[in-house]
């Protein structure tokens, strides 16, 4: 009975050490190995933006600097390991810009989708005012400047030139530091009706003068009604400056 015990045992603790050397050479899987982990879907949806927002800059021809900020997934998320390399594709909205969502795709032999949100950060030049301005306000060259926005909060519109602001007039009034958008500005009047002006009649390099009167008001490069004093004959001209109009002969 007692040799019948020992052998048995032997023969345990013999099959535990094979069992536990069949174990070193056949690799455990993890939960790493079984599953697409949160992290994976992260890296995949940051790199895909990284390359379409560069694709989108090179494209449209715009400088700038980015920031991507991919918003964090549930770190209990399981998605089941994918047989294929995952596709990324924008979801929203149709510029890499703001706040975007990315979908990300496997398309192997047990298909699924996940939806990342991210925010892509677009910096540019913009102009802003250097105090606050007034309505029917003037814009001159020491009312703006350019600072660097976040153009993708700024629905809007923005002017990446001060030469664009300088010498129009304010439609509504601004802060200090805020950004001038095209709704802020009209051409400023250089004529008004009623104004006695010159009128350049042109033909190549030749030009003649003739005295006139506005009948409308015009800002630079609008164009207005005429009279010509002499003649008394009502023309369309150019506004090119103040008390300045032109016509082609």
């Amino acid at each position: 009975m007692y040799m019948k015990t020992t052998v048995s045992r032997r023969l345990t603790r013999l099959l535990a050490g094979l069992l536990a050397a069949l174990c070193l050479l056949v690799p455990v899987r993890t939960w790493a190995d079984a599953f697409t982990m949160p992290e994976q879907l992260i890296g995949v949806t940051q790199g895909f933006l990284e390359f379409t927002v560069e694709d989108y800059l090179a494209t449209t021809q715009t400088a700038g600097r980015y920031e991507i900020q991919v918003n964090p997934l549930d770190p209990r998320l399981r998605m089941p390991l994918c047989s294929q390399a995952l596709d990324a594709s924008l979801e929203s909205p149709s510029v890499p810009l703001g706040r975007v969502t990315v979908r990300v795709r496997c398309d192997g032999a047990a298909p699924w989708t996940v939806f990342v949100p991210a925010t892509v950060r677009l910096f540019r030049e913009v102009v802003v005012v250097t105090r606050p301005l007034r309505r029917d306000n003037v814009v001159s060259e020491g009312d703006v400047a350019l600072r660097e926005r976040d153009v993708g909060t700024l629905g809007q519109g923005f002017l990446t030139d001060v030469g664009q602001a300088v010498g129009m007039k304010m439609l509504r009034p601004t802060v200090m530091d805020q950004v001038l958008t095209p709704q802020h500005l009209e051409q400023a009047e250089v004529v008004r009706k009623g104004d006695h002006v010159v009128i350049v009649a042109r033909s190549g390099t030749l030009s003649v003068r003739m005295p006139g009167e506005a009948l409308s008001k015009g800002g630079i490069s609008e164009q207005i009604r005429v009279r010509n004093l002499n003649s008394k004959r009502v023309v369309k001209a150019m506004v090119t400056g103040p008390g300045q109009v032109e016509v082609s002969m």
